[in-house]
């Protein structure tokens, strides 16, 4: 299955025309996403979403911080150097967690494209 890169900027617009309906949305397909680019398979992203609730967002902190693991295990599976973000992403999660976001789908949307041979292409809205 080839995965679809998403444009950042419709996110963002997409989460404040719909009062943030679509940000859960996005939540969702990010953590999905980064589960199918590392191989890992849990938790999936509708598990994190109830988790996040559950916890009154204390779980979405976690979750950043594993993001930021699991996007640099994904980065390094494919022999890219670097280092991991997961600080970064916990710390923008506490803050403005919508940035954190951005940072981690513009890494996602880096990894589809180095695995589809350059062509990622922007429709997976």
């Amino acid at each position: 299955m080839v995965m679809k890169t998403r444009s950042i900027p419709v996110c963002i617009i997409l989460s404040i025309v719909t009062c943030g309906i679509y940000a859960l949305y996005w939540f969702i397909v990010l953590t999905d996403d980064v589960n199918r680019l590392s191989g890992r398979q849990r938790p999936s992203g509708g598990t994190a979403f109830l988790l996040e609730l559950v916890t009154c967002g204390i779980y979405g902190i976690y979750w950043a911080y594993q993001m930021g693991e699991v996007l640099y295990a994904a980065k390094a599976q494919r022999g890219y150097m670097g280092s991991s973000n997961s600080v970064l992403y916990l710390i923008l999660q506490l803050i403005f967690p919508i940035v954190g976001w951005c940072l981690m789908q513009d890494e996602v949307n880096k990894l589809i494209v180095g695995d589809n041979g350059g062509f990622g292409g922007y429709g997976g809205y």
